[in-house]
């Protein structure tokens, strides 16, 4: 714990969403530690405006320009508004912003990759909580992290809790990593009744309150998945020796095997403020009143293997990860946009893999092994519309 943390200047990419919400909390706790700076969200124009009045940022944008009259109206009697911008030039202008230090990317998808761009090239730190901007970005997003020096964190419960369990590792010490999966709406429901599920039924996460497209995928199991890429290109280890394990209590929020064998895991309470926070204070430990982890409390945490016949995302993210190259990017994109054909009942749950499966397989012949960021937004453009013509 440290109690000499000089207050950090940040900004919130998806202020409104999941991420962006708690992050403010955090920083509503800890006004001494965190101000903020920016923040751009979407089309939740009164909770933006809300976080406006709370928390005074300099600079605000949303991503939607027929919501500018909305935004300037609920914020017109301030007596110092920040300024105000539209569309993904505006979001990025936010992300390069001022004097923050660290921008946290909360953006659900790969529209959160350019953004994080300029926020890396302006020098800022990321915590980063957008997967797709290492999923469908690592080659360009790597370089540019290393040529401008500049932290890359990670913000989510699994990659942070990694992230923690190596600390004090020697380098080359990691051997193994084990990505724990709660294993989503329908971890306990057989296999053959995946037919017939519902959005709703989907969207009934058992351990985590998250966004739909993220409690989709937790659904199929792409998160974890995506998380095996992300974690690839995060950590350095090949894709033999990562792996991912059910365990439904969601108290393990990851594990590392060492080259001894020892394994190391980081435990708590299923709270997506514990990664937050640590992104942002690191290499600082905040003492906080959230509730203590009881382990008798707990009492079992148990684990089993994923079912490949239950969960067939997983596998196409491997495929797609060995691949290399633009297929990441491809899978992504596909993902995204079968799941939102999913969430507007256009398609039935299955046949999301099916569709991503198909779309990832017609790109093989195209792909290139060092893409260029033309190269990933294309990719990610076929995709979308490859999904669109094969539903």
């Amino acid at each position: 714990m440290s109690a000499s943390i000089k207050q950090k200047a940040i900004t919130i990419l998806g202020s409104t969403g999941s991420i962006g919400t708690q992050t403010l909390d955090i920083v509503k706790d800890h006004p001494d530690k965190f101000r903020v700076v920016g923040l751009a969200a979407g089309r939740n124009i009164k909770l933006l405006a809300e976080q406006i009045r709370a928390f005074k940022p300099e600079i605000v944008a949303t991503s939607y320009e027929d919501k500018l009259p909305e935004l300037q109206n609920a914020i017109a009697n301030l007596t110092n508004p920040p300024k105000i911008l539209v569309g993904g030039e505006g979001v990025a202008e936010v992300a390069r912003y001022g004097d923050s230090e660290s921008v946290v990317t909360g953006i659900v998808g790969c529209a959160g990759l350019l953004p994080t761009i300029a926020a890396i090239e302006a020098g800022k730190d990321i915590a980063l909580a957008n997967k797709e901007t290492l999923i469908a970005g690592a080659p360009v997003v790597l370089p540019l992290v290393e040529k401008h020096g500049v932290k890359l964190l990670p913000a989510d419960s699994e990659h942070s809790a990694i992230f923690q369990c190596l600390q004090g590792v020697p380098e080359a010490g990691l051997r193994r990593i084990m990505l724990t999966a709660s294993g989503g709406s329908f971890r306990d429901l057989p296999v053959e009744k995946l037919a017939t599920v519902t959005v709703q039924d989907a969207l009934k996460h058992p351990n985590w309150t998250m966004g739909q497209k993220i409690t989709i995928d937790s659904a199929t199991l792409m998160n974890k998945g995506l998380e095996v890429i992300e974690a690839h290109y995060l950590f350095g280890l090949d894709y033999d020796h990562i792996d991912i394990v059910i365990h439904p209590q969601s108290i393990i929020h990851s594990l590392i095997e060492v080259q001894d064998t020892s394994v190391l895991a980081q435990l708590g309470w299923a709270d997506m403020r514990l990664p937050l926070l640590y992104a942002l204070s690191y290499p600082d430990r905040i003492y906080t009143d959230w509730e203590p982890l009881d382990l008798v409390k707990i009492s079992n945490l148990t684990f089993r293997e994923p079912d490949h016949n239950k969960y067939p995302c997983m596998k196409l993210a491997y495929a797609a990860g060995r691949a290399g190259g633009l297929m990441p990017a491809v899978l992504n994109a596909a993902n995204e946009q079968a799941v939102a054909l999913f969430l507007a009942e256009k398609i039935e749950f299955l046949d999301i893999p099916r569709l991503i499966e198909t779309v990832c397989d017609r790109f093989t012949t195209q792909n290139t092994p060092y893409p260029s960021l033309e190269n990933i937004l294309e990719a990610d453009t076929w995709a979308r519309r490859m999904v669109l013509e094969s539903h």
